[in-house]
C-alpha cells in the first residue's frame, strides 16, 4: 500500500543491476583480455587463422559474451522489459478489441433506447383509448338512468290512464329492450376494460425487463470503459518506457511533481514567502534528481513571472488551495543544460487547485462484481486491483491529487482477512469502495471495501480489524 516504499525498492533493485551489469562485463572484458593475451603470446592458431587474427576471434567471441549477458540478465530480470519488447502487439490489439467492443455496447444502448421511447408511445396510446372507453361507459350508465326515470314515469302514467296500457306495455317493452342492450354494452365494455387491463400490465412487465436489461448493459458499459482505461494507462507506460529506452535514462517526466503542498494565508507578502520556499524545494528536488551530488545552490527550474503573479493574487485571498509544482516535459540524468551551468532551463508549472470537500463520507466510489464462481484467489486479487484502480482512476479525474488509497487501517492482514471472508461466502457478490470520511482535493483516499448482494451489505473492512490495532472485530466472516 505504500507507494513511496515501492518506489524506493525499484530504485534500489535498479541500481543494484546496473551495478551486477557494469562488473560483470568488467570481469569478462579482462578474462578476454588476459585471454587474448595469453593466446597471442603463445601465437596459437584457431580455424587455421594466422595468431593475431585468433587473437581478434578471441576479442569478438568475448564482447558477444558481455553483449549476450547483459541482455539476458535484462530480459531475465525486468519483466516489464520482456512485455514491452515482445507483447506491445498484443496489447494493442486487445486495446482495440476493446474498443470495438465498446462502440457494439454503444449502439446497442441506443437500440434499447429507441425500443423504450416506442414502448412508451404505445402504453399512451393505450392509456388514451382506456379513456375513451371509460366516457362511453358513463355516457351508457347516465342512459340507463333516464331510461329507468322514464320507466318509472310509464308505470305511473299506467296506474291513472288505462286507455294508454297497450301502448304504455310497448314502450314498456321498447325500452326493457334497450335496458338489455345498454346491459350488454355495460358487460362487453367492462370486458374490454380487463382487456386493457391486462395488456397494460403486460407493458408494464416488458418495460420493467427493458429497464433491468438496460442496467445490466450500462454496468456492463462501465466495466468496459473502466478496462479501456487500464489498458490505455498500460500503453501509455510501455510507450514512457521506450521513451525512455531510446532517449536515455529519464529521470524527471512530463508532469511528475517536485513538490506539493497545503497552503492558507492571508496577505500578499506570506503568500510571496510560501511561494519563493516552494519554489527553493521544487529548485533542490530537481537537482538531486538530474545531477546528484551538486551543491543545490544553482538555479535550475523555469517559470514565468505572471504565472507566479497569478498564484499568489490567488493565495492572498485566504482560501486553502493544493498547491502542485509539477515538470513541464522530459529531462535525463546529467540534463546537458543543467550541467554546462547556464541558465535555469528545466520548465515547470504550478498546479493550484481549492482543498474543497470532493466525497463525503460514506459515498460510494467505485463497484465491481465478482460473478465466476468458484471464486479463485487470482479473480480475487485481479478483481480487487480493478477495484483500486477504478477507485483512483474516478479521484483523479474528480480532482483529488493525493491518491494514494488507504483502506481501512492500511494492514496487510486486514485486507487478507476480508478476501477470505468472500471467498468462504462462494456466491455471487459485489465490491465497493466507501468513503471512509469526508476526503478533500489534498487527499488521500482513505477508504473501506464492502461486500453487498442485491444492495445489502454482508460485511466490510472495518469487520475485520485486528483488536490488536485499536479496533475490534471479528477474526472471520460475520
Amino acid at each position: 500500500m505504500n507507494g513511496n516504499v515501492l518506489v524506493d525498492g525499484a530504485w534500489f533493485l535498479g541500481y543494484v543491476l546496473i551495478l551486477a551489469v557494469l562488473i560483470l562485463g568488467g570481469v569478462i572484458a579482462t578474462l578476454g583480455d588476459r585471454i587474448g593475451m595469453r593466446v597471442g603470446k603463445a601465437r596459437l592458431s584457431l580455424f587455421n587463422l594466422r595468431p593475431r587474427q585468433t587473437a581478434t576471434l578471441v576479442s569478438i567471441a568475448t564482447g558477444s559474451v558481455i553483449s549476450a549477458s547483459t541482455l539476458a540478465i535484462l530480459f531475465g530480470v525486468s519483466s516489464q522489459l520482456r512485455t514491452g519488447v515482445f507483447e506491445l502487439g498484443r496489447i494493442q490489439d486487445d486495446l482495440a478489441n476493446a474498443e470495438a467492443q465498446l462502440a457494439d455496447a454503444l449502439a446497442e444502448q441506443e437500440d434499447v433506447k429507441a425500443d423504450l421511447d416506442a414502448t412508451a408511445s404505445e402504453r399512451q396510446r393505450a392509456l388514451t383509448r382506456l379513456q375513451e372507453i371509460n366516457q362511453s361507459l358513463d355516457r351508457a350508465v347516465d342512459q340507463q338512468e333516464k331510461t329507468q326515470a322514464q320507466l318509472q314515469r310509464t308505470r305511473d302514467q299506467l296506474a291513472t290512464v288505462s286507455e294508454q296500457a297497450q301502448s304504455l306495455r310497448q314502450s314498456t317493452d321498447s325500452l326493457r329492450a334497450e335496458r338489455d342492450q345498454l346491459i350488454q354494452q355495460q358487460a362487453t365494455i367492462r370486458h374490454q376494460i380487463a382487456n386493457r387491463d391486462r395488456a397494460i400490465a403486460d407493458l408494464d412487465r416488458a418495460i420493467a425487463a427493458r429497464d433491468n436489461d438496460l442496467a445490466e448493459r450500462e454496468r456492463r458499459l462501465a466495466e468496459l470503459q473502466t478496462q479501456q482505461s487500464l489498458l490505455e494507462q498500460q500503453v501509455a507506460d510501455l510507450q514512457n518506457q521506450y521513451e525512455g529506452l531510446f532517449r536515455g535514462n529519464i529521470a524527471l517526466s512530463r508532469n511528475q511533481e517536485l513538490f506539493s503542498g497545503v497552503v492558507r494565508v492571508d496577505t500578499r507578502e506570506d503568500a510571496t514567502a510560501v511561494i519563493n520556499q516552494l519554489l527553493f524545494e521544487a529548485n533542490r528536488r530537481a537537482i538531486q534528481v538530474l545531477v546528484p551530488g551538486n551543491p543545490p545552490d544553482q538555479q535550475v527550474i523555469l517559470i514565468g513571472n505572471r504565472e507566479v503573479e497569478n498564484l499568489i493574487e490567488r493565495l492572498s485571498t485566504g482560501e486553502e488551495y493544493v498547491i502542485r509544482l509539477l515538470s513541464a516535459a522530459n529531462y535525463v540524468i546529467g540534463e546537458p543544460c543543467v550541467t554546462r551551468g547556464g541558465d535555469p532551463c528545466i520548465q515547470i508549472f504550478i498546479d493550484a487547485t481549492a482543498n474543497q470537500q470532493v466525497y463525503q463520507q460514506g459515498e460510494r466510489l467505485a463497484t465491481v462484481s465478482l460473478d465466476t464462481l468458484p471464486f479463485s484467489d487470482r479473480d480475487l486479487v485481479e478483481r480487487l486491483n480493478l477495484l483500486f484502480v477504478a477507485t483512483q482512476f474516478r479521484a483523479r479525474q474528480d480532482g483529488v491529487v493525493d491518491d494514494d488509497l488507504q483502506v481501512a487501517d492500511n494492514r496487510t492482514e486486514t485486507l487478507l482477512r476480508f478476501l477470505t471472508a468472500v471467498k468462504q461466502d462462494g456466491q455471487v457478490v459485489e465490491l465497493q469502495t466507501i468513503a471512509a470520511n469526508d476526503i478533500f482535493n489534498a487527499g488521500p483516499l482513505q477508504v473501506e471495501i464492502v461486500a453487498s448482494r442485491d444492495g445489502r451489505t454482508l460485511f466490510s473492512t472495518n469487520s475485520f480489524i485486528s483488536p490488536g490495532n485499536g479496533r475490534e472485530g471479528p477474526e472471520g466472516p460475520p
